[in-house]
């Protein structure tokens, strides 16, 4: 493959002109010494490198974005999450409630027993001195 001599006599143009035609110049030279991915790849990095501050801007929206979704699902897990505790605290007071009434009703039935046994053994103790 031969390379194409770059070195060309350029009639008097203005600098704009001598410019355009140097970029183009660049542009098939490119075409021919460099192989499809490479020339790819150079694509890329001119299409970046004019367009830094879009791309600074876009990728500075998605981070906002992505911090923005991240801020709502953690604001979600932490009131689900509350919400469980709450539950919780309900149940739980539901719970010791119940406790607690039975614990008074087996109290009363406590009381009661104590009760009827004294007077069983009054009674005994007053048939035993009768015998």
């Amino acid at each position: 493959m031969e390379r194409p001599s770059l070195e060309f006599n350029l009639p008097d143009t203005q600098q704009e002109g001598k410019l355009y035609v140097v970029d183009s110049l660049n542009n098939l030279n490119k075409l021919n010494v460099c192989p499809a991915e490479s020339q790819r790849s150079l694509a890329d990095e001119e299409e970046n490198t004019g367009g830094t501050e879009e791309n600074m801007a876009g990728s500075n929206t998605r981070n906002q974005c992505l911090l923005f979704i991240t801020f709502i699902l953690t604001l979600a897990v932490t009131l689900a999450l509350v919400s469980f505790v709450i539950f919780l605290i309900f149940q739980t007071r539901n719970e010791v409630d119940q406790i607690s009434s039975r614990l008074l009703s087996e109290k009363k039935n406590i009381e009661e027993l104590k009760k009827l046994n004294n007077i069983i053994l009054k009674h005994l103790n007053q048939s035993r001195i009768m015998e």
